[in-house]
């Protein structure tokens, strides 16, 4: 290390030069960084989807999960399989292990699925396989609405798609509220019998007359020529002009016996923003890209088409994320700019200014070397990289200030600048060195924390390696050059034996509690213990992850019963006219649908209201704008409504979930109807939803197979007949000029025969003509079957909770447990607690482990650097004693236990705390090999020597972490002071953890560790005589100025 700062030295202006490289290219960096909100996870789920029109949920069941599932139960890395089978459609959600290839997965998940197509119905459409992934998901929604046609408003928004996709930067632009367009056939069984055309006569003329022939070329010898056979529908007229029957000259087409028309398929929901109908284009970019060019680059875009349009079509940006990544970035200047202003002030108090402008260098220098680190391995600014960034503004500065102090008491000591530098940096390498190392040894488990908070949170510890190394080269090379090259020789006004009024105060109390250092380790472990109970007490408990103020809202509408689209869709217009007018929302859309399926919704969720909060400086808590939301809608009968926050973090869905599971699927569903009337009961639990079979009507046709069979009736036909009154058959499709996609062709009745009294009047033409289907055919209702749910192949009933505005998670799930032991479980029922329980537990039992090893590493660096085990055992004993400060910390600022946060704090704090002790036990034995000082004057000496650069660097990590514990943001170039800003409340409990433990560690430090290293020197006395109170001369001052 000392070769490294000679020639460092020795070669200043290159050094200098790389400075300046280093800052330079790292301002550019911070500039072109691709920025983005959540971090990139490469979440390991894959997504399988399965449409098969009208099919039921039971048939879902056995024709489209159970052949999937006996496939992909066999792919490698698989840790849960989730099935859900639901009216017209089946998906599979395939949750892989931590850390398994995701690429790979995604390949076997595709030939599983290949081979399972075969043994699928011949009706299902192509399955759709596909990667769950945070960049995926929309970056921006633009909401088109407005007074206008719907078939003008779906043309203008597949423009825009093509426009906004031509991005390079974007991925795809998905329409919401696009319908699918259809070609219909309307025949009238009134009409057909009037012509003597059977049903089956025209769904064969249509299927037959749209057949691609291939009729190749005739070659002559002579020459060669093509021969088409036009024999594909390109558009109505084709369908049209088809000839059904011909009676001598007379002939009769298509249109002479049905009603031929381009249109939608029937609605399966409605959307609006606002209250006017509208479409959303949702736009995803590229893995990689910048978020705010991208966004920019589609705002632009849609400026520029909007002059084409109707002056009546406007235009909304909603779920803008670009604006979240602005307002951290200039928290997060802010914070910088801050901690650097309060460290300089602190500096230039105590050192002078050429060490405040030194130190002040130090946080940008090692901050940009970071971000240029960052930026070359491909990664993103985002919200977990901001934040790491502010906590190790404290950090950075700690080597930079230790050796600043020395290089100014060489100084006084009559070096030369160049020389006090250079001799304060090769002094304090090892230290310094040793003290950072542990700081990283603490931070380096948390890159292989597990599951998706682990794929969340690992920016963290990346971050902070990065940039802790980065000071590191800051404290020990380029400060120490910088500082040499600047200035002149003239001496400094301190002088180094000077003591002020606080030194002296703590010197004389010091030289007390040295002649009872047991007395003063009964105290610290009584204050300890004292800590631990009043938190016991006292504590507000424990929770998973923060609650922070929302920028978004959703409210669900739940409604049961047999309700068509449009009654649905009459509810949720009643709803959102209640609160459309309330000014506090920035926007409002909202979406009423048919079908939950491939979502995580209830199933009796008929509707969703998306709601965007203005800015949360000009606005109540989200709480009390839900809390008058809930009482405007209190009296809207027979419906249930639920308002939920937008989450944040890796957590997703609601914090509380069972999974009820048996093979008697009536004590499964009992069961879990009996759990769900407990929580119900139970103060605590809010919007308590759950998967069991919502109450409705099946119409079930029965068949008597033996009396259809002497009419020449089959399934197939009389299935053909029934669908002409619901969704139509589907004949053939093409492909017209204007559209991308293929258009169906179907044939179905007028709406006034699509009804259920028509269904028993219903007719099959046969060979004995029509005859009805009541004459074989008994219409019986049935109980409707709901969302079928498996879990690796078991049916389970899911059940999830919210929690009570002001109630902790943990709380209420150790309450139910509980309640649930005393209801004399059945054997044969298994409950198993998922979701936030689940992962606090899986988060608690990592923490506890990178806990072991960090403390493990740091021991091997300590008994590397000490060469003792008392005294390594010495320097780790601050970390036990920093988290009574922890605790106190959490106390002050009535925040609860964070399992993430306050965790992560504590191995953070756990490299922090140790490094004041690692540089004043280094100077203690230097004092004591070098000088032969007894032991109480060797830590009385060090004491006085290092209390202002352990006072220095502790207030600094302090002061640079208080905006964050006091949730405040102080802009200095817009003169403005924000409290409780969302990006604040994120790290608040973390900062309030480390800063509450570095303030006990610290004054710890100075205190009980020179009385520990005077007790560990007693090892060899007796216990009476170590309580004695020894007279001991006060030791004179030795003047000093190279040691520290």
């Amino acid at each position: 290390m000392h070769t490294i700062i000679e020639a460092a030295f020795s070669r200043s202006r290159v050094v200098l030069l790389i400075l300046a490289f280093l800052l330079i290219a790292g301002s550019i960096s911070w500039i072109n960084i691709p920025k983005e909100s959540a971090p990139d996870v490469a979440v390991p789920i894959v997504y399988v989807s399965l449409n098969h029109e009208g099919i039921s949920p039971d048939d879902a069941e056995r024709l489209l999960v159970r052949p999937m599932e006996k496939e992909l139960q066999s792919v490698e890395g698989l840790k849960e399989m989730k099935s859900i089978a639901s009216e017209g459609h089946a998906s599979l959600v395939l949750t892989f292990y931590a850390g398994h290839d995701i690429k790979r997965a995604l390949d076997d998940v595709r030939e599983k699925v290949d081979t399972a197509k075969s043994e699928l119905p011949a009706d299902t459409d192509e399955p759709i396989v596909q990667e769950v992934n945070f960049a995926l998901f929309p970056i921006i929604t633009v909401a088109l609405s407005g007074p206008v046609p719907e078939r003008a408003l779906i043309q203008i928004a597949r423009n825009l798609k093509d426009r906004i996709e031509s991005i390079p930067t974007v991925l795809k632009a998905d329409i919401g509220g696009d319908r699918e367009r259809l070609m219909e056939v309307i025949v009238d069984p009134v009409v057909l019998e009037t012509y003597g055309v059977r049903l089956d006569q025209v769904i064969d003329l249509i299927y037959n007359n749209n057949k691609l022939v291939a009729a190749g070329a005739v070659d002559t010898g002579s020459g060669r020529m093509v021969i088409k056979v036009p024999g594909v529908v390109e558009g109505l007229e084709d369908v049209v002009k088809l000839p059904v029957k011909v009676d001598g000259d007379t002939v009769v087409t298509l249109g002479d016996v049905a009603l031929v028309r381009s249109t939608f398929k029937d609605p399966q929901g409605f959307a609006r923003v606002g209250g006017q109908p509208s479409l959303t284009l949702e736009i995803s970019k590229r893995i990689g890209a910048n978020i705010i060019e991208t966004i920019e680059a589609v705002q632009a875009i849609v400026e520029e088409e909007r002059v084409r349009w109707p002056d009546t079509i406007r235009v909304a940006y909603m779920q803008d994320q670009s604006a979240q990544i602005k307002t951290m970035l200039s928290d997060l200047t802010n914070n910088v700019l801050t901690a650097i202003i309060l460290v300089m002030i602190i500096i230039v108090a105590a050192l002078g200014l050429r060490s405040a402008v030194l130190v002040g260098i130090a946080i940008p220098g090692a901050f940009l070397t970071g971000i240029l680190v960052i930026s070359s391995m491909g990664y993103t600014l985002n919200m977990v990289v901001l934040f790491s960034l502010i906590l190790v503004v404290g950090m950075l500065v700690d080597g930079a200030i230790v050796i600043s102090e020395l290089a100014e008491r060489n100084r006084a000591g009559g070096m030369s600048l160049r020389e006090s530098f250079k001799a304060a940096s090769k002094r304090m390498s090892w230290p310094v060195t040793a003290s950072t190392m542990t700081t990283l040894a603490v931070f380096l488990p948390l890159l292989f924390w597990p599951g998706m908070v682990g794929q969340f949170m690992k920016y963290l510890p990346i971050t902070v390696i990065i940039c802790l190394t980065a000071s590191l080269a800051m404290a020990l090379i380029f400060i120490p050059v910088l500082g040499g090259s600047l200035g002149g020789d003239k001496k400094p006004v301190v002088v180094a034996h000077e003591e002020g009024k606080i030194a002296s105060a703590y010197r004389n109390m010091l030289a007390r509690l040295l002649h009872r250092p047991g007395m003063v380790l009964i105290v610290a472990l009584a204050a300890l213990i004292g800590t631990y109970m009043i938190y016991g007490k006292l504590g507000r408990g424990v929770e998973f992850f923060p609650d922070v103020e929302p920028e978004f809202a959703q409210v669900q509408l739940h409604a049961r019963g047999d309700l068509s689209i449009h009654e649905k869709d009459s509810l949720l217009r009643e709803v959102e006219r209640r609160i459309l007018d309330m000014r506090e929302l920035k926007s409002i859309s909202s979406r009423s649908f048919n079908s939950v399926s491939g979502t995580d919704r209830a199933e009796d969720v008929v509707g969703v209201i998306m709601l965007e909060f203005i800015d949360w400086e000009q606005r109540r808590p989200a709480n009390e704008i839900l809390e008058e939301m809930r009482q405007r809608t209190s009296d809207i009968a027979g419906v249930m409504i639920e308002f939920t926050k937008a989450e944040d973090g890796p957590s997703q869905g609601k914090p509380i979930q069972l999974q009820v599971a048996s093979r008697d699927q009536e004590k499964m569903l009992a069961a879990a109807a009996k759990i769900k009337q407990i929580m119900n009961s139970t103060a605590g639990f809010v919007g308590v939803e759950d998967s069991l079979p919502q109450p409705g009507i099946e119409w079930r046709l029965k068949i008597d197979r033996e009396q259809a069979a002497r009419y020449g009736v089959d399934v197939t036909m009389l299935g053909q007949s029934v669908q002409m009154l619901t969704g139509g058959i589907k004949v053939t499709d093409y492909r017209p000029d204007d559209t991308d996609d293929e258009v169906d062709i179907r044939v179905r009745f007028p709406v006034s025969e699509r009804n259920l009294e028509r269904l028993n009047h219903l007719t099959i033409s046969t060979l004995r003509g029509q005859i009805p289907i009541g004459n074989f055919v008994t219409v019986e209702p049935g109980h409707k079957t709901g969302t079928v749910t498996r879990i690796d192949g078991q049916r389970v009933v899911i059940i999830k909770s919210d929690v009570e505005e002001g109630m902790l998670v943990d709380d209420l799930v150790k309450s139910l447990k509980q309640r649930l032991l005393q209801e004399q479980p059945d054997p044969f029922i298994s409950v198993t607690f998922k979701g936030e329980d689940e992962e606090q537990r899986e988060a608690a039992v990592f923490l506890m482990s990178a806990f072991g090893i960090a403390i493990f590493l740091m021991t091997v660096i300590l008994v590397t650097q000490f060469n003792s085990l008392y005294q390594a055992m010495l320097v780790l004993s601050a970390i036990v004693f920093s988290t009574a400060g922890v605790l106190i910390g959490l106390l002050v600022t009535n925040q609860p236990f964070g399992i993430v946060m306050v965790g992560l704090g504590i191995i953070a704090l756990a490299g922090i705390v140790v490094n004041n002790n690692i540089v004043l036990i280094d100077t203690y034995n230097r004092i004591r090999h070098d000088d032969g000082l007894s032991p109480v004057e060797a830590a009385l000496e060090t004491g006085a020597l290092r209390l202002r650069p352990v006072f220095l660097t502790a207030i600094t990590t302090v002061l640079g972490l208080m905006p964050m514990v006091l949730s405040l943001n102080i802009n200095l170039i817009e003169r403005h002071v924000a409290y409780g800003a969302p990006s604040t409340q994120w790290w608040t409990q973390l900062s309030s953890a480390i800063a509450g433990g570095l303030t006990f560690a610290t004054i710890l430090t100075l205190v009980l560790t020179p009385c520990m290293l005077v007790l560990g020197e007693r090892k060899w006395v007796s216990l009476p005589r170590m309580f004695k109170d020894a007279r001991i001369r006060k030791p004179k001052l030795h003047k000093r100025s190279t040691e520290a």
